[in-house]
């Protein structure tokens, strides 16, 4: 009998299938807005350090009350220096604003998705988003997929591109260090083709060279099913319509 699949073994067993969380530094996260009065609050840079697992190093930040918080660092940032959180801040790179007191065309990033979620979008390493334009709908922001979306303007971003940006030109050159990458985000490492297993081990497998199996699985698909193109709402190449 062969093996489960690896979506079945995620979390499961040995450290082999267990992320390394305990090396974590902290959540990234900005303050709660009710902390943050009217106007700008003054904070320091401490220091830049390194999370593994994470491609962008973190920032810890102190504001002038005492709380201390950690943060993604944009590129031009050093550690001693003075931002500015809030809606009077000025408009410089690694200070903290609302959407709404931004002008458009600025690049931006760890930007809010709901007011007070504390930053989910353009958080990785050398992304950046570009605030478009200030409507009656919303600000509208475009992501680092090209795609655009309207955001509640009293969300936060952070002014700049995240740092680290050059991080993948240099080649990894020893499957090692891919090892030891993909272990401290908690990817298991190496990964084999579904078509190249056996039947019992996954629904892809003993395919063949022209027994090209379906990809596609329903969004409820149990585990061990759910591979490949999940709730896909097509499957291939899109064709150009006819006229």
């Amino acid at each position: 009998m062969g093996k489960r699949i690896r979506v079945q073994r995620r979390g499961r067993g040995g450290p082999a299938y267990r992320a390394s969380t305990h090396k974590r530094i902290a959540p990234v996260q900005y303050p709660s807005p009710d902390k943050i009065q009217q106007g700008a609050v003054q904070a320091t840079i401490e220091t830049i350090i390194h999370e593994p697992g994470r491609g962008a190093p973190l920032t810890k930040i102190r504001l002038h009350t005492g709380q201390q918080y950690h943060s993604i660092a944009p590129e031009g940032i050093y550690e001693g220096q003075t931002i500015q959180i809030g809606d009077q801040a000025p408009v410089q790179i690694g200070n903290i604003l609302p959407l709404k007191k931004i002008p458009e065309g600025t690049m931006i990033c760890d930007i809010e998705l709901q007011v007070g979620d504390g930053g989910k979008i353009a958080r990785s390493s050398g992304t950046y988003a570009t605030l478009v334009s200030h409507t009656p709908q919303g600000t509208m922001i475009k992501f680092p997929s090209g795609k655009t979306k309207y955001i509640n303007p009293l969300c936060r971003a952070t002014i700049g591109i995240v740092s680290a940006a050059g991080r993948l030109d240099k080649p990894l050159l020893k499957a090692g260090k891919k090892y030891h990458l993909k272990k401290a985000k908690g990817h298991k490492y190496p990964r084999t083709r579904g078509r190249a297993m056996v039947a019992a081990v996954h629904p892809y497998g003993s395919s063949g060279k022209g027994g090209r199996k379906v990809t596609t699985v329903s969004r409820g698909a149990p585990p061990g099913q759910k591979v490949g193109l999940i709730a896909a709402r097509s499957a291939g190449r899109k064709r150009k319509k006819r006229r």
